[in-house]
């Protein structure tokens, strides 16, 4: 029987890796850097998505207090002082506080929606540019005056 010296593959053996280890560590490091690669890659879009839908959520939560702040302010009015029409915040563009100098703009309509000058239809939409991207919300309510 011949002898094999340890960097020669017996010919039995024509693709068995194993015979000789030498390199074998190399690539088993590159499979996990590889690995380990893809992974961060998923993990860093994960963070950056989850950061931009935070950032929209946090915006869009704003806007909604605008409106809400300002339909109960309009519901707190009595019927008789709520004229039809259409009107807008006089610090548009306002901020997330109302004071002016933000991203939102801010108006509301209101109308008699059964004709007996009983009731009001007030719509209050806050709208938003960010991003290139136009968004709007709309919050509707019919009200009786002084708080109802």
């Amino acid at each position: 029987m011949k002898a094999f010296s340890s960097h020669e593959v017996p010919p039995e053996y024509p693709f068995c890796f194993l015979v000789d280890p030498r390199g074998y560590l190399l690539a088993e490091v590159m499979i996990a850097i590889a690995i380990f690669s893809i992974g961060f890659a998923a993990v860093g879009s994960l963070i950056l998505t989850t950061t931009g839908n935070n950032s929209n959520a946090n915006i869009l939560t704003q806007a909604t207090l605008l409106a809400v702040e300002t339909l109960e302010n309009l519901k707190e009015e009595t019927v008789q002082d709520l004229a039809a029409g259409v009107y807008s915040d006089a610090n548009n563009p306002i901020d997330d506080r109302g004071n002016s100098g933000g991203i939102f703009n801010r108006s509301w309509v209101i109308d008699d929606p059964i004709g007996y000058d009983t009731a009001r239809r007030v719509r209050v939409t806050v709208s938003w540019h960010r991003l290139g991207t136009g968004r709007a919300i709309e919050l509707t309510s019919i009200t009786r005056g002084d708080g109802t």
